[in-house]
């Protein structure tokens, strides 16, 4: 796509309005053979100066965006002059721009700087406002910080916690009626009083084994759970998760750096066949007092309670329970004051169920929503409470990928959807009453669209992005999709983008062995010539929570792609089954039992099919890389066809799936000891021995999610056949390998001089 054609699709965006019946989706990309763009006019070369350390082509979002409750807008977070943020109302549909609360109404006094807001939520009625700041991690996100409430009537700024250590404090959240507020501290539960200041401490008994209203590490890494508790609708009750880590094992990470002696860190995570955490839900009163706990039947530790919520009133819980090997998902009704509970429904599967989120209670709390794959895709359900009978609302081979809102004044539910092609992302909504009914709203504009919706549906915070295009922010009206303001274009970033030297990309698919088709893209250098032959560079990740291949912006990678492509180099992506691609149960499902087998092949199967179909690619310079999963795919390929790639860069990788933690690999790999011999067959250290092509192997040593033990193994297993290869660790750095100046420059960096030396591209 030339810079002209990218200018008119982004003016063409703005103030674009239709409203599309699903039989109106045109063909997009991955629909066909392949689909190609224009060969960039632009001249300039990538420069790692300007895009890791200047920040030139960073395409930044908009901070925190809330809809009032009232309807009468939606907040946004502003930088102000002197530091701190202005929180500022647009009205939907003039966007007139109030300032409700003011950076310097945010000082804690007259000789502090105003409070850097990390986000902030809102008291139903809009007078009071609850301020994150200061925060740090917990486990792998920032949930530990300071919490203040500002009222906007009086002006009171309010810091919680009473004489609290600094970010200490979590999920801090208004009771419904905004006089009190509840958070956890220290693996405690307290309730603080807004008028007086008066706390009370709700749980006694946390510790660092017992823990209160928030989550272990695997929890929060696997289930996303962290905010361990929930408000009753009318205010009376708190429900909320205990956790028993006691004899999960201890992972022990060393820091040899920071301190003259090494220092060590250690936390509960529980390994392929350890021991989980016991999990349970009660419900307390919130003045107060004992916990009723919930009579959820089967081993706390061989069961996760991954949900719960109110049930649409103040005296029952909807709770969802997976078994341990996570192939049964069953939602309980239970009883807030007596802890007993009714079986509603199960989903069951001889692999593993997807849990369901943000279900909503409707038709006076007597039936939910729910999702299901049961007719083979992923569809939207209504459930009644009393028999759980289910009646479809969505249906046909395709999957809903997020439901976004139930608007159930008007009888709508709303949510993305791609059933032309996974590669894209668009807003749909479908009549609750299960008639069929079912709009397209996003104009037919090819890309990859989200949205914020307000509470009546009638207005939304539209983001749109393609292979090509930056993040553009705009508040639009549904459902005639009409934009009203343009909130963020990224046009300086754009505008630098727009003049980088870049060959054409092209979206294509190729068959597997069995027929299959699975979706790519391409990318050509900028001086391509077809009738010479180029060198390749796969990027993989190819595990089930990812998907490399869709029309959307690719960020820093893809900018990373491009100096490749700079250099000299075809740049190619594929899909292969099993990844987070909406084509349905069978695909997602394939995997199972098969991560580093199938997965591989398909890789394989992919490379034979583009050289069989373009003479210019090169089939003796092939090179692979992968980070955390694709790291792990980048070993298995490299093992499994030592033939057919010869150089590969595995960053964070996974050499040994027993090594990783029991949510996310058993429910993929299956339980010991049954699948010990599918461990064995599936983990790439077992075919360490076949290497041939030349390996870089990247590492933190502070990466408390894929350990660095699982590469401390692999390296002695290719010390023991007698394997060379590159091997790289960075001290202290965590999963994304990120942490400290100039780290990332220094990757890729080491990433291009390798590829140079052991895949030359002239």
């Amino acid at each position: 796509m030339t810079q002209q054609t990218t200018s008119w699709l982004r003016q063409t965006f703005i103030g674009v309005a239709s409203v599309a019946f699903i039989t109106g989706c045109s063909t997009l990309p991955g629909g066909g053979e392949h689909q190609d763009t224009q060969q960039s006019t632009g001249t300039a070369a990538v420069e790692f100066d300007a895009l890791y350390q200047q920040g030139k082509y960073n395409a930044r979002g908009v901070g925190p965006t809330r809809w009032l409750a009232d309807g009468s807008g939606y907040t946004v977070l502003e930088s102000a002059d002197d530091g701190g943020h202005h929180i500022v109302r647009y009205h939907p549909q003039t966007q007139q721009r109030t300032v409700l609360v003011n950076a310097e109404d945010l000082r804690p006094d007259n000789n502090s700087e105003p409070l850097k807001v990390a986000d902030y939520s809102w008291a139903d009625d809009g007078n009071k406002l609850l301020i994150f700041t200061n925060t740090k991690r917990s486990w792998r996100t920032h949930t530990l910080g300071d919490y203040w409430v500002f009222d906007l009537s009086t002006k009171k700024l309010q810091q919680l916690g009473g004489n609290a250590e600094a970010s200490t404090l979590q999920f801090a959240k208004f009771d419904p009626q905004a006089t009190r507020v509840a958070y956890v501290m220290n693996n405690n539960i307290y309730v603080e009083n807004l008028s007086s200041s008066r706390i009370t401490q709700l749980t006694k008994d946390g510790s660092d084994t017992i823990v209160n209203g928030t989550f272990d590490w695997v929890n929060e890494e696997e289930f996303f759970l962290r905010d361990g508790f929930r408000w009753s609708p009318d205010g009376s009750s708190i429900a909320y998760w205990q956790l028993d880590t006691e004899g999960t094992p201890l992972f022990t990470m060393i820091n040899n750096t920071d301190e003259l002696y090494p220092t060590l860190k250690q936390f509960p995570y529980p390994k392929v066949g350890e021991t989980n955490a016991a999990m349970r839900i009660g419900v307390m009163p919130a003045q107060g007092g004992d916990t009723t706990w919930m009579k959820v039947p089967g081993d706390p530790r061989q069961n996760y309670l991954v949900r719960m919520q109110w049930a649409g009133n103040s005296s029952q819980l909807l709770i969802q329970q997976l078994t341990r090997s996570q192939a049964v998902n069953t939602a309980f009704l239970a009883n807030a004051k007596t802890g007993s509970v009714q079986q509603l429904l199960q989903e069951v599967t001889e692999s593993w169920a997807e849990y369901v989120d943000d279900l909503q209670f409707i038709d006076n709390g007597t039936s939910f929503t729910w999702l299901s794959e049961r007719s083979g895709f992923r569809h939207i359900y209504v459930v009644q409470r009393d028999t759980g009978r289910l009646s479809t609302v969505t249906r046909g081979n395709w999957d809903v990928i997020e439901v976004l809102q139930i608007n159930e004044k008007d009888g709508w539910v709303y949510f993305i959807a791609s059933p032309e092609t996974p590669l894209e992302r668009y807003l749909f909504r479908a009549s609750l009453d299960g008639s069929g009914k079912l709009e397209r709203l996003t104009p037919d504009q090819p890309g990859t669209h989200s949205y914020q919706l307000s509470a009546d549906a009638k207005y939304a915070v539209h983001t749109f992005s393609n292979v090509e295009t930056m993040p553009i922010v705009d508040m639009i009206t549904l459902p005639e999709h009409k934009s009203i303001r343009v909130i963020k274009t990224n046009d300086d970033a754009q505008n630098a983008f727009d003049k980088l030297k870049r060959g054409a990309f092209e979206f294509f698919q190729v068959e597997a062995q069995d027929g299959l088709k699975l979706d790519g893209y391409l990318m050509k250098p900028a001086d391509f010539d077809p009738s010479k032959e180029y060198p390749i560079v796969y990027y993989v990740y190819g595990e089930p929570w990812g998907q490399t291949v869709a029309n959307s912006w690719g960020g820093e990678r893809f900018l990373f792609h491009t100096y490749l492509t700079q250099q000299g180099y075809l740049v190619a992506s594929v899909d292969n089954r099993g990844t987070r691609s909406p084509r349905g149960f069978e695909w997602r499902r394939s995997i199972y039992k098969n991560l580093g087998v199938v997965t591989v092949r398909d890789q394989h199967d992919a490379l034979q099919a583009m050289l069989d179909r373009w003479d210019f690619i090169d089939e003796d310079r092939v090179g692979i890389w992968g980070h955390s999963g694709g790291g792990s795919q980048t070993l298995n390929a490299l093992f499994r066809y030592p033939d057919a790639y010869h150089a590969g860069m595995a960053l964070a990788p996974v050499p040994d799936l027993t090594l990783y933690d029991t949510i996310y690999q058993e429910r993929y790999s299956g339980l010991l000891p049954e699948a010990a011999d599918s461990y064995r067959e599936t983990s790439a250290i077992t075919h360490a021995e076949n290497l041939q092509g030349d390996l870089l192997l990247v590492h933190g040593t502070g990466d408390d999610n894929v350990h660095f033990q699982g590469s401390e193994r692999l390296v002695n297993e290719l010390i023991k056949h007698g394997k060379q290869f590159d091997y790289f660790a960075y001290p202290n750095r965590t999963h994304g390998i990120s942490e400290g100046e100039g780290t990332t420059l220094h990757l890729r960096t080491m990433m291009v001089e390798f590829l140079k030396q052991n895949l030359p591209a002239n």
